[in-house]
């Protein structure tokens, strides 16, 4: 049963580290972050040096069988530390929090420290990589070891279960909730394998075995262990995912609105101070199109009011009844009789004919109050937007230029 569940949980853990570790490099002076990447870190190295074939490897090179042993356990000493000292970061002052991690980590050495005396102290012949627990259930140095070790492991699941219960309540964000419940839920299910292997020590003494229930214990102890690490990996992934997803909405309007800046840019080169960088690129190197959508919004802003002056009032007249004979009302019908409007305006602008008395755009008195308000607006207007043609030579008079004008 380990070796079935312990590569799972060696991937889950491994991959909680590699996504926090890029979190990490930029946050570095967060504990709580710092914290929760080494409880990842060290819980896959705990399931690494564990499985079958790497105990046995390890053996061999140290020349101390079953040394893995106390090695993995130290492992998940201080992963059971650094759980505690990350709910501590989230749930109390920095000053308290601080105190109380170097407490724990403290409490958590000198229980490795102890660890490791008593297994100095054992007389391991073979290597039992699958049932070490229960065959050296009956040596009193390793029951020692084993109360030591569960007895400890009990009481920070039980701590971290009931902590984290009580701080879903609490929660406001849903995911938080959900992710704390479940670690709460894992650190019950792991007190399975740490109660098997503790039965294990009393029923050598008063006659009993539970070695039939030694793949339930390694069952109970990874499962547990990964609903854990799931658990805290959720706020994470959570807030990874919001941020893809807005990343890769923000590309997608920059994008839409590429046709109607391009055409006002054709226009008027000048509403452009700076030309910006081919969206394929940014794409390819992971930047964020927040800002240079921020900038489009103004340059076509900008083209407008230069676009302006060849606002026909007729045309728009026109626009409004076609417009609203195909259904459309509200700001959709603001948006369509606009893109009409830039539209007639570039075509009347190619040809150098401005109007005497300019119409208003039909979005001029539309209310956007804030800029996302404007940004959703504009991808209406661009939706609707169609340029106007190329401009083509003709044949018998090289400056004659043919208009695309929509009827």
């Amino acid at each position: 049963m380990k070796d079935v569940l312990h590569p799972l949980c060696l991937a889950i853990a491994g991959t909680g580290f590699l996504i926090l570790f890029r979190d990490l490099r930029r946050s570095r002076r967060d504990p709580a972050l710092v914290a929760l990447a080494f409880t990842y870190g060290f819980s896959a190295l705990s399931y690494a040096v564990s499985l079958t074939p790497v105990w046995v490897r390890i053996d061999g090179l140290l020349g101390v069988p079953n040394i893995v042993v106390p090695i993995a356990q130290g492992f998940v000493m201080l992963v059971l530390a650094l759980q505690a000292t990350v709910l501590a970061h989230w749930s109390k002052p920095l000053d308290e929090a601080r105190r109380r991690s170097r407490h724990l980590l403290l409490a958590a050495g000198a229980v490795i420290a102890t660890m490791a005396v008593l297994f100095a102290l054992l007389t391991p012949a073979t290597t039992r990589p699958t049932d070490f627990s229960l065959y050296y259930a009956h040596d009193p140095v390793f029951q020692a070891y084993v109360l030591l070790y569960f007895g400890m492991y009990s009481v920070a699941e039980i701590y971290l279960a009931l902590s984290c219960w009580k701080y879903a309540r609490t929660a406001t964000d849903r995911s938080i909730a959900f992710s704390l419940r479940l670690v709460a839920v894992g650190a019950v299910i792991t007190l399975g394998y740490s109660g098997i292997r503790i039965a294990a020590v009393v029923g050598a003494e008063t006659g009993f075995s539970v070695a039939g229930l030694n793949g339930f214990a390694w069952a109970c102890g990874d499962i547990g262990a990964t609903l854990t690490q799931i658990g805290y990996l959720i706020p994470t992934v959570a807030r990874r995912t919001t941020s893809a997803l807005d990343w890769s909405a923000t590309h997608l309007r920059y994008r839409r609105l590429a046709p109607l800046w391009t055409a006002l840019d054709q226009a008027d080169p000048g509403i452009t101070l700076r030309r910006p960088a081919r969206q394929r690129q940014d794409v390819l190197r992971g930047r964020s199109a927040h800002f240079p959508l921020l900038r489009r919004r103004v340059e076509i802003r900008q083209g407008q009011k230069l676009m302006r002056r060849y606002l026909d009032p007729t045309l728009r007249e026109h626009a409004e009844d076609r417009r609203r004979a195909e259904g459309l009302t509200g700001a959709e019908l603001v948006a369509a009789v606009t893109a009409d409007q830039i539209h007639a305006a570039l075509v009347r602008h190619r040809a150098d004919d401005p109007v005497a008395t300019p119409a208003e755009y039909a979005d001029a008195t539309l209310p956007l109050a804030t800029t996302e308000d404007e940004l959703l607006h504009l991808q209406r207007v661009a939706s609707y937007f169609t340029p106007p043609t190329p401009e083509r030579r003709d044949a018998s008079d090289t400056r004659g230029i043919t208009s695309g004008a929509r009827p």
